[in-house]
């Protein structure tokens, strides 16, 4: 059996220590359709939803740099406010799906991020974020 497309996970599992929105949500580039122009925003190419992105900052100290996650919807989503004083938003994502993938030139396997929406973080007990999506594993680390 072949599997195929994005591997769904729960937030917990894929960021233990939570992950913190870094900047603001932009719009990602249609490369095909775009020119120098004129920008065309990319569409998911399952649902058709415009697709935006978030740079987002890994919680756990071991990571190293920044990544995105990929939003998709109708609307451009808006990121939580951070807390006074605090240069991260603390997030979480709703539907987080991972993608790997060969990377063309590392030729070493890398992986996407996408998820359905963007919420403020609900951290819970240890340092361990909790969603929809794990509510079980936050309530066994807490």
């Amino acid at each position: 059996m072949a599997v195929k497309g994005p591997f769904k996970v729960a937030f917990g599992d894929m960021f233990p220590l939570g992950a913190f929105a870094k900047g603001g949500v932009e719009a990602v580039r249609d490369f095909d359709a775009s020119t120098k122009e004129n920008f065309v925003q990319a569409r998911d190419k399952d649902t058709g939803e415009l697709v935006w992105a978030v740079e987002v900052v890994d919680g756990d100290p071991e990571s190293k740099g920044t990544f995105k996650v990929k939003l998709t919807g109708p609307v451009q989503p808006i990121l939580p406010e951070a807390p006074a004083g605090f240069p991260f938003v603390p997030v979480e994502f709703e539907g987080l799906a991972v993608t790997p993938y060969v990377n063309s030139g590392t030729g070493r396997l890398a992986y996407s991020l996408k998820a359905s929406a963007v919420l403020p973080a609900n951290f819970k007990g240890g340092g361990r974020t909790a969603s929809k999506d794990n509510g079980a594993a936050a309530k066994d680390a807490a």
